[in-house]
């Protein structure tokens, strides 16, 4: 039983180290976190602190978020090499207001472009952006376009449910987070430090 497992385990190194010498492209990538499920902007946060741990200089735009008591916002704004903007005006059932919301999305598309435009900018994180094509307040193409055009080692990660497909193909790598079930089904309210 022994004998076996090392011979999987030989196998797999050797197929595994035949990809790693084979990836040798340095390059921004584009990451798309989407689904239902919990977790698309806390894995963006994740990447974050990564980022910040390589020293590196990162800017957060929030499109739909219009919360200044986030635990994500209170923590990384205080940390050097941080640029964050939380430019929505809430959950569009919450405003009502379609205009206004466009406008926001549009003025955080704005600042989001900035350092799109910034090759000091490493790590660009678009949270909550799908919102912006689903309800057509900006342009998925021209977003796409500007997107491509990015300075060639930054990174953009965007979060949001129902990507779109165009969004998704544009992307390097995409995760759809999937939900079995969620504490909000069962009357549990949303908890600060886990949820915001």
């Amino acid at each position: 039983m022994t004998q076996t497992h090392e011979t999987r385990m030989q196998r797999k190194k050797a197929v595994i180290d035949e990809k790693i010498a084979a990836a040798q492209t340095e390059r921004g990538v584009l990451v798309v976190h989407t689904g239902n499920g919990k977790g698309k902007s806390s894995a963006a946060f994740g990447v974050v602190a990564r980022a910040l741990g390589h020293g590196m200089k990162v800017g957060v735009v929030q499109f739909v978020k219009g919360r200044s008591d986030t635990g994500e916002q209170a923590f990384f704004r205080r940390q050097e090499g941080v640029l964050w903007h939380t430019g929505g005006e809430g959950f569009t059932w919450e405003t009502q207001d379609k205009e206004r919301d466009a406008r926001a999305a549009q003025a955080a598309w704005d600042v989001a472009c900035g350092h799109l435009a910034d090759p000091a900018v490493d790590l660009v994180v678009l949270d909550e952006m799908t919102y912006a094509f689903k309800y057509g307040w900006l342009d998925l193409a021209a977003v796409i376009t500007r997107l491509l055009a990015r300075p060639p080692m930054q990174h953009v990660i965007i979060t949001g449910r129902a990507a779109p497909q165009a969004l998704r193909d544009a992307a390097d790598t995409v995760s759809d987070i999937a939900m079995e079930k969620h504490a909000f089904q069962a009357g549990v309210k949303a908890m600060p430090g886990l949820e915001w």
